[in-house]
């Protein structure tokens, strides 16, 4: 028997159910109607089926003209310049071999943009990151648009890509969609070396030549980068809502478990569809429990901040709603059990050897901290995940995983963890409501008395660095930062200046409306401030020497300073918004709602809560 479910997790689960009763009720309504207005292909006049078969093998056309097999519908996020996403180029054909084995189909339904957020970094084009996710959400629902399909299988790994089409998916909730990953890249420069270099670079010590050296040994082949950002986190999220098959979350592309976990997705598609004794439509998969766990999942293995975004924009797509006391509260009651870079030097094929999510998702169904009774893409219930896949004889074999951790630097059980709790935290105070990650953030570095010094752009930041202006106790202002502002694009640049400055003595930390990166790391940073200076949030009513105080324990985001309140607002910089294709996405920051209803830029799914979130005793 399990344990009985933690108070919290059980009270928190209750009141986003209560919270989202009338929203839930509307989505489960049209995913309903969607299912009753016909079985895809049985609605399509003979023109509409015939050019959706029109490119089929002769023997494929045939068995869809007769209408009783199975269509499974692979929404791609292949490119061959996105590291994690080169291995897709090979899935549709293992796929459609499949399928076709056990007499059904596989049609390539469309493709979806995936761009790296690595590559963009510090870039004009990481102004377009953030919507690529509602791109990509736009692009799902069209490649599913086209009412051939019983089930999808959707192929992405990284930042806003699996996010993007699962708010997609989500949308088409009466199908049954199993995600699948290609894996991480095999471990190359340890990441400490690659941080000290980027370090020695900001501050001058090193060239170029030694940087890019670098970063070539640490991303180096194809697969997913092996520290735990926001894609690796997002594979996480993947497997603990029941939406992989389980244990397919870190084992690298060129294994051959990869392919055979693979194929196993794609048999277990065909199984599923509506008619089927094992019908799971995502809709039912992606309820209120699977967010819950979603959220434990993250405190527990120290993932990405940009998942207080993410997984709100997700939620919001099935009709869920949640903010981020959800958040604050479940990590209370959640241990950190993982060290993985930033939050330690390992990376995730360290974890995955040490025991991997198999041994955190048995570890916290065992201490009632996980729903274990959900439904999953392998049928009811979560403890399926507590096992790990082998080849043997060209067949996947499931066996319990591990009893104890192999590395307890990397991985440790519930019940002797890193920390009491997640270490993601919310900061409420005169400035707004911020989010902070903590889990890497020393416990002398949690709190940060001292003056402002504000900046309208990280290029002014970065500037006053290399000026030498900055050797000082201070904390960074970035405003105009947000989604309406710029797209609210990535500031992980901003990492090496400041932990330079920190490690030189100074007390040092960053405020901004804008992101920092699933790679959040060692300095204090209080991101995501709501409201953004563009919407007339206090950020733009600071100026420099204004105290201000960080404190993550306390969860308090502070200033002291005369007349703030009768501040007129900064204005916001000169539109840097043109070119490298960000006029293009101007309706979109018009459109975007605030960071904690998920910066949506589809205005159905980001509409403000039903009452500003107020903090709820658990």
């Amino acid at each position: 028997m399990p344990n009985r479910l933690n108070p919290t997790v059980h009270k928190v689960t209750e009141r986003i159910r209560e919270r989202s009763a009338a929203s839930r009720s509307a989505y489960w309504e049209q995913i309903q109607a969607a299912r009753r207005e016909g079985a895809n292909r049985s609605v399509l006049s003979c023109g509409n089926l015939a050019h959706g078969f029109a490119g089929c093998s002769g023997t494929n056309k045939q068995t869809l003209k007769n209408g009783r097999s199975v269509d499974v519908g692979i929404v791609t996020a292949y490119n061959d310049m996105l590291s994690a996403h080169q291995p897709f180029g090979t899935y549709p054909d293992i796929i459609k071999n499949a399928l076709q084995s056990v007499g059904a189909v596989g049609q390539v339904a469309g493709g979806v943009p995936a761009m790296c957020d690595g590559v963009t970094q510090g870039q004009p084009g990481m102004e377009l990151s953030l919507f690529s996710r509602d791109v990509i959400a736009l692009s799902t629902a069209v490649a599913l648009s086209h009412n051939m399909f019983d089930a999808a299988l959707c192929l992405g790994v990284c930042d806003k890509i699996v996010p993007g089409l699962l708010i997609g998916a989500l949308r088409f909730g009466h199908l049954p969609t199993i995600f699948v990953p290609a894996g991480p890249m095999r471990s190359g420069l340890p990441n400490p070396e690659k941080a000290r270099i980027r370090q020695l670079f900001a501050e001058g010590e090193v060239g170029r030549d030694v940087l890019l050296s670098a970063e070539s040994k640490s991303y180096h082949s194809p697969g997913t980068c092996t520290f735990y950002g926001t894609a690796n986190s997002n594979q996480m999220l993947m497997e603990i809502m029941g939406l992989h098959i389980p244990g397919a979350a870190f084992i690298h592309p060129d294994d051959p478990l990869r392919e055979a976990l693979t194929r196993c997705a794609a048999m277990r598609a065909a199984e599923m569809v509506d008619g089927h004794e094992d019908y799971a439509p995502i809709a039912g998969i992606v309820d209120e429990k699977a967010i819950v766990n979603a959220i434990v999942g993250l405190h527990a293995t120290g993932g990405s901040t940009n998942h207080t975004i993410h997984l709100v924009a997700i939620s919001r797509a099935a009709g869920i709603l949640i903010d981020w006391n959800d958040f604050d509260d479940l990590a209370s009651v959640t241990p950190l059990m993982c060290r993985v870079y930033p939050n330690g030097p390992a990376d995730v094929n360290h974890f995955h050897a040490a025991g991997g999510l198999g041994f955190v998702i048995r570890e916290l169904i065992d201490a009632g901290l996980l729903h274990e009774n959900v439904q999953t893409v392998m049928g009811p219930g979560l403890r399926r995940y507590a096992s790990q896949p082998f080849l043997q004889e060209g067949e996947i074999i499931w066996k319990p995983v591990v009893e104890e951790s192999a590395d307890l630097d990397i991985l440790r059980p519930y019940d002797d963890p890193f920390s009491p709790d997640g270490g993601l935290k919310v900061l409420n105070g005169p400035l707004g409501r911020a989010i902070i990650k903590v889990s890497a953030v020393k416990a002398e570095h949690r709190r940060v008395q001292a003056p402002a010094r504000v900046f309208s752009h990280q290029d002014e930041f970065k500037a006053a660095f290399e000026a030498g202006t900055l050797e000082q106790n201070f904390v960074a202002v970035l405003r105009f930062q947000g989604p309406q502002a710029n797209g609210m694009p990535e500031l992980h640049a901003l990492t090496p200046a400041l932990g330079s400055l920190q490690d030189r003595g100074f007390q040092v930390a960053l405020v901004t409306d804008g992101r920092m990166s699933g790679a959040s790391g060692k300095v204090p940073a209080a991101i995501h401030l709501s409201p953004e200076a563009v919407c007339g949030g206090p950020i733009g009513r600071i100026r420099d020497g204004d105290l201000i105080t960080l404190d993550a324990e306390a969860g308090l985001l502070n200033i002291e300073a005369e007349d703030f309140e009768a501040r007129p607002l900064a204005q916001p910089p000169h539109a840097r918004s043109v070119g490298m294709g960000r006029e293009l996405f101007a309706g979109f920051r018009q459109l975007a709602g605030s960071a904690e209803c998920g910066a949506l830029s589809i205005p159905d799914l980001a509409a403000p809560l039903p009452s500003p979130p107020e903090k709820i005793p658990v």
